[in-house]
């Protein structure tokens, strides 16, 4: 059978293990440096920890260092990765091709979708360097993923879930253009979540302090199947910012879509070990979301941003129909409850958020009376209920286990076997008395071995093999299986083999002999790579440049053309205008180029 793997992310060591407990099958997780979430970063002593934990199930960790290297930092990164290595870590995520020139220690390597995984040359390249998976560019469709599939073997992942870069990866330089922190860096200063005002050449405003590059969240759970069909071997969350609650209702969410679709098509299964028994019902509106999109995954889409808000507006709930003195009356299927946090677009689509502070029925009475708006439509963004909820929930994942309980000799040898095969075995010898009732004690012993506690264990079966039963303390029963499971536990760590054998780096032609800075190079071992490569002429990185004048600093797939009617592919002939378009700001004017043939728009800076 095939294995699918559900990749969720982890801030931290904390969010790592909720991740795993409500059914992930891998994490990924931020180095202490050279992450590209630079606020996401971790000591190596939580990271040991939750490899360790994860290889308990099966479960893998990844590690991002998938920003771009300064020469100064080469060695401590060399040296950072023999580490990561040491403690186990089954793949290192990475952008920097300069890291193909290290000494490095035989681990897993992935290519970060910051490597810019969108065109099928690209993808192949990067499988001919030695890249065991590719991370694929979000903004491709369903077809372009089974393209790309039919002509490369590399593993292939793709986000299924959270928040969208507007550009495609890696080729975002706008943060650093305007304020010096560059995404590349992991430092981006989220310069597409601000609002702009969209104009013509003659300086017509066609759209006014407009959040016109905020996308909205990727949701991808109503395509499950055809994801798992395509050939992508690993579904990925983003959020390495989020919280352990987000955490645990995602990922749960998504666990559950796989099982169902495994159930069903058997040739398939998930990638780790355990049962995932969470005690709420997952709800992907719940928690933090910006609306939904299922971006460029079925082609092209209208209302892929929200131009009026970047902030989380959460689920609709109903309407505001009436609105009296000191509270309003809503319309909604729902139960509101105090705490709940709740917003509306004005007359003027500006976000407008209340507090609840008290419900009688349909009376909601909020904090604040003097914004709100008949006819309304209301999102609950803070679900107060559902947040206590979700952080009082400590499920843990279960592997399923049998045993078998011996008595020979005054011998009791207690085997375990898990559901993966594993197992392990204890023995305690003593002179027992035997039970006057055989059937009985047998039954009690059975009973007294199936609480695991709060092990990773679910006990499924107990078998014996005698007639003449013992009688055995519990005390000692107890002590038995805490052994023999910290045994299997053991064992199954050390059945998690790590690869010994090194990656093959190899220097395929590059397609083109002459790499711009879109390239990313800034350090003497890509340079070195690159030339190895057949590339000639290599332009320094964007961070090392100080004259951003006429360079792109953005190229996306989100048109803006196309989201206010003025695509020339879809307008009549006599409506087509090669009338210029800019973004403006309080400081700056960007100009925008279509290039209609790829359908996609860059931003220059001016």
């Amino acid at each position: 059978m095939k294995q699918i793997e559900l990749l969720a992310p982890a801030k931290n060591l904390e969010t790592g293990m909720a991740a795993i407990n409500y059914g992930a099958d891998a994490i990924y997780i931020g180095a202490p440096k050279f992450g590209a979430r630079s606020a996401a970063g971790n000591t190596l002593e939580d990271i040991g920890e939750l490899i360790k934990y994860a290889h308990k199930y099966r479960a893998k960790v990844f590690i991002t260092m998938n920003t771009i290297l300064y020469d100064h930092e080469l060695k401590e990164a060399e040296e950072l990765i023999h580490q990561l290595y040491k403690l186990g870590a089954d793949a290192l995520i990475v952008q920097d091709m300069g890291v193909l020139e290290m000494n490095l220690p035989p681990i897993e390597l992935h290519a970060s979708t910051q490597t810019h995984n969108y065109d099928l040359d690209r993808i192949k390249f990067l499988e001919q360097v030695g890249f065991k998976r590719i991370i694929l560019a979000r903004e491709l469709s369903l077809d372009q993923i089974k393209e790309i599939r039919k002509n490369t073997t590399a593993e292939l992942e793709y986000f299924i879930h959270g928040a969208l870069c507007v550009s495609l990866s890696g080729q975002c330089y706008f943060s650093h253009a305007i304020g010096g922190r560059s995404a590349n860096r992991g430092e981006c200063s989220q310069a597409c979540r601000m609002k702009y005002d969209l104009v013509d050449g003659e300086g017509k405003v066609i759209a006014k302090d407009k959040h016109l590059l905020s996308l909205k969240d990727l949701n991808l759970s109503a395509h499950m199947k055809e994801l798992v069909e395509s050939g992508i071997c690993s579904l990925k969350i983003e959020g390495r910012l989020k919280d352990s609650s987000y955490l645990k209702n995602v990922t749960s969410y998504y666990r559950k879509e796989l099982d169902d679709v495994f159930a069903k098509k058997q040739e398939f299964e998930k990638a780790s070990s355990g049962t995932v028994n969470p005690n709420f019902e997952p709800d992907l509106e719940r928690t933090f979301n910006r609306g939904f999109t299922n971006y460029f995954f079925t082609g092209r889409i209208p209302e892929i941003a929200n131009f009026h808000t970047p902030k989380s507006l959460g689920k609709e709930i109903g309407k505001i129909v009436d609105i009296r003195k000191d509270h309003f009356i809503i319309d909604s299927k729902f139960e509101i409850h105090n705490g709940d946090g709740l917003c509306f677009f004005n007359h003027n689509k500006l976000l407008k958020g209340i507090l609840v502070n008290g419900v009688k029925g349909k009376q909601i009475f909020p904090n604040e009376m003097s914004m709100l708006v008949k006819g309304a439509v209301l999102y609950r963004n803070n679900d107060h209920e559902f947040a206590k909820t979700l952080k009082r929930d400590n499920s843990i994942r279960r592997i399923s286990a049998d045993l078998f309980l011996e008595f020979k000799e005054n011998i009791l040898t207690l085997f375990a076997a898990d559901e993966d095969g594993i197992s392990a075995s204890v023995q305690f010898k003593e002179e027992f008395e035997l039970a006057r009732n055989a059937e009985m004690a047998i039954t009690n012993l059975k009973n007294q071995l199936s609480k695991s506690g709060d092990s990773i264990y679910s006990i499924n079966s107990i078998e014996t093999n005698f007639t003449e039963a013992p009688f055995v303390q519990a005390k000692v029963l107890n002590e038995l299986r805490r052994q023999v499971l910290d045994s299997l536990t053991e064992n199954r760590l050390n059945a998690f083999q790590q690869p010994k054998t090194k990656a093959l780096i190899s220097h395929p032609k590059y397609h083109t002999k002459n790499l711009n800075y879109m390239g990313n190079v800034v350090n003497c071992k890509a340079e070195e790579f690159y030339h190895k490569c057949g590339v000639e002429k290599i332009e320094k990185g964007f961070e090392l440049q100080s004259n951003f004048k006429g360079k792109t600093i953005m190229t996306t797939k989100h048109c803006l053309r196309h989201e206010f009617g003025m695509c020339n592919k879809e307008v009549s002939t006599g409506q087509k205008t090669n009338q210029p378009l800019y973004l403006v700001d309080n400081k700056n004017r960007y100009k925008l180029e279509f290039q209609c043939q790829r359908c996609e728009m860059k931003i220059i800076f001016e």
